[in-house]
């Protein structure tokens, strides 16, 4: 029944926010080019696990992290201007403290999902404590958004571990990592951001992007960006809740968790099982270490 109820309402905000903003939408914004419905049990995104969404080539999916924050007026206003959309992962401390942009996300169309409620590594707390974190975040999205989040997560530093992937689909709760990171947790000039950006969404001809509507260089780098994909014929995927999971790529031969490497360079431990593999091989992707 949640299920039914969290697909109504968000085909019918879909629908309600597509035809308002018809007219102003042309031949000349980027606009969405199709959705992807995902349902639980998925872990997706070739940083971390070895699938992702089974995109064609020049298909990208924008994903921003961490807010709500003063900034995300910046970045929903930029989305807007292009008729754009992309999926917001929430932490719900942050998500209590600011509900009206979290509803201005859901109004203009965006998918809302839970990021935790206080961005810890949940992999290196204890799992009652983890868990109870991963659900007072979503309870405080899903609070904020009104009852229309979606119950996509993404852990903070994409630190999981067996246990709490176990726990997310016995919750139904589809997982998202990233193919692709602007890297934006170093700072750098919004031209000197969308130059790195556009340089590795070049070479992987598709992806889910990974950036942070928190950061004010991405901000500002929005824009040429939205402008720049719709230059280079680049199309722009929504990912909506769905009630199964979605087509899948598999990694190519050889793939390695870069999430884990990372992680094991920062001193957080613990060892992972591998997901199942589905689908067909994708780039893999060769990025500098994040500061999570």
């Amino acid at each position: 029944m949640w299920v039914k109820r969290e697909l109504i309402a968000a085909a019918l905000t879909f629908a309600l926010c597509g035809a308002a903003r018809a007219e102003s939408c042309g031949p000349r914004t980027l606009g969405v080019s199709r959705t992807i419905a995902v349902g639980a049990p998925a872990h997706l995104g070739l940083k971390t696990y070895p699938q992702t969404l089974d995109l064609k080539d020049h298909e990208v999916v924008l994903t921003f992290d961490d807010g709500p924050a003063p900034t995300t007026r910046r970045v929903l206003e930029a989305l807007e201007a292009q008729c754009a959309r992309a999926t917001f992962f929430l932490i719900g401390r942050n998500a209590a403290a600011m509900p009206q942009i979290v509803r201005r996300e859901i109004a203009d169309g965006d998918t809302v999902g839970s990021h935790s409620n206080t961005h810890s590594m949940l992999r290196s707390l204890p799992f009652d404590k983890a868990t109870a974190d991963i659900d007072a975040g979503a309870a405080a999205v899903d609070k904020a958004s009104s009852g229309n989040a979606s119950k996509f997560f993404r852990f903070p530093g994409f630190a999981d571990s067996p246990a709490l992937l176990a726990a997310l689909d016995q919750r139904k709760m589809p997982v998202f990592g990233a193919d692709l990171w602007a890297s934006d947790w170093n700072v750098m000039t919004p031209k000197e951001e969308l130059e790195l950006l556009m340089g590795r969404l070049r070479r992987a001809k598709s992806g889910i992007v990974l950036l942070h509507d928190t950061k004010k260089q991405t901000a500002e780098m929005l824009p040429a960006f939205l402008a720049e994909l719709k230059a280079e014929g680049f199309q722009l995927v929504q990912i909506v809740p769905g009630d199964a999971p979605p087509s899948q790529k598999q990694a190519p031969a050889g793939w390695k968790s870069e999430t884990e490497a990372t992680l094991k360079k920062m001193g957080i431990r613990g060892p992972k099982t591998a997901s199942p593999k589905v689908g067909l091989p994708l780039q893999e992707q060769k990025d500098p270490a994040p500061r999570m």
